[in-house]
């Protein structure tokens, strides 16, 4: 099946507890990436932008943090901003359309 171009973007914030705080995203169980980040402050973000090269069909976008850790991740506006692609309700199953 021929694969298909999407670019997703999101806002990735953190309650950060002074740490290294890590997180890892996945698309649909496999490991996509792994980022390292000090925070520094309360009102900042990472714009994450995220190119994904798949076959049409369903695909799950998670984020989680590595321990040790007492953050809290959180995850604004995701939104597709390139290709065929929709979110649908939840935010966080992907749709790539053929």
């Amino acid at each position: 099946m021929q694969t298909k171009s999407v670019q997703l973007q999101c806002n990735v914030f953190c309650k950060w507890d002074g740490n290294d705080t890590r997180y890892r995203l996945y698309v649909n169980d496999e490991l996509f990436t792994e980022r390292s980040w000090i925070w520094s402050g309360k009102e900042y973000y990472l714009e994450e932008i995220i190119p994904i090269e798949a076959p049409p069909g369903l695909y799950e976008i998670k984020y989680e943090l590595l321990e040790p850790t007492h953050s809290k991740l959180g995850i604004k506006n995701m939104r597709v901003t390139g290709g065929n692609a929709k979110f649908h309700d939840n935010q966080t199953t992907l749709e790539i359309l053929s």
